[in-house]
This record gives structure tokens, sequence and C-alpha cells, in this order.
């Protein structure tokens, strides 16, 4: 009776957390589906509030930061047309978010249109005044690659 006492408390009072996580976790999903999309729409002003200071982007061709993304993106050296996400798995720790996405990206590079696939790992952190993102990385797969969750 003790053991089933515990174990219904442990229920009852874990309920809170995990419903506080997967509210959490939808609003990582749905902050990296806007992201995607205000990337698709070269909305630089949304992006620089979404973006920290600090934060560090990872693509095929090299590695920068804020300043630089948001140049590439509002100069459309990189136009992110369209992110198709397949797959997706969110963990939260604590105040950091890590999310990673399946995708197929159109793109145009360089006045080229492009499609690839990638697994994109976005780093977002809880700061006083919302989700900050600190690192966006493009890591090249092949079409039956999967996300464990």
């Amino acid at each position: 009776m003790t053991r089933l006492l515990i174990c219904l408390l442990w229920v009852v009072l874990s309920a809170p957390s995990q419903a506080q996580d997967s509210a959490t976790e939808q609003e990582i999903r749905d902050l990296s589906s806007a992201k995607w999309q205000w990337m698709a729409d070269k909305d630089v002003t949304k992006l620089a509030l979404l973006f920290d200071d600090r934060s560090k982007f990872v693509h095929m061709s090299g590695t920068w930061r804020k300043d630089e993304e948001l140049d590439i993106i509002e100069t459309g050296k990189i136009w992110y047309k369209k992110a198709d996400v397949h797959d997706i798995a969110i963990e939260i720790f604590d105040d950091t978010a890590i999310v990673w996405n399946r995708i197929t990206l159109l793109a145009v590079v360089r006045g080229n249109e492009v499609s690839n696939e990638f697994t994109v790992t976005e780093v977002y952190q809880q700061h006083e005044d919302g989700w900050k993102l600190l690192d966006l990385t493009f890591s090249s797969v092949r079409d039956t690659h999967s996300i464990e969750k």
C-alpha cells in the first residue's frame, strides 16, 4: 500500500513538470518554425531579435556570427526559400533547448537554386526577454537519415 501511495504521489507531483515541458517544447517548436519563415521572408528585424548577440551559424561554406548571418539573409547571398521539416526532436535542459530538424532546404546560393538534405541543430536559451538562438548548425546528411527521439 505504501508503495502504491508513493507511486501515486510521484505521478501527481510530476504532472505539472511534464505539462510545463510539453508547453515549452511546443513554444520552441513554434519558434523554430517561425524562424524558418522569417529566414524565407528575409525578415532580418525579427531574426535580429531572435539571434543572441554571441550566436554562431555553421554552414557548408563556413562559420560566422549574428551580424554576418543577418547580412547574408538581407542581401540574398543565401535565400532560404523554403525549409520542409520532415522530422523534429526537442530536448529541454533547464533554460536551454536543443532542436534537431531533418529538413530539405530549397535555397538560392550565389544565384543558383539548390536543394539539400540537412539535419539542423538549433540551440536556444531562455532570457528575460524570451528565447534567444545561440547556435544554428547545418549538417549535410542523406535523405535516409533519421533523428533519434
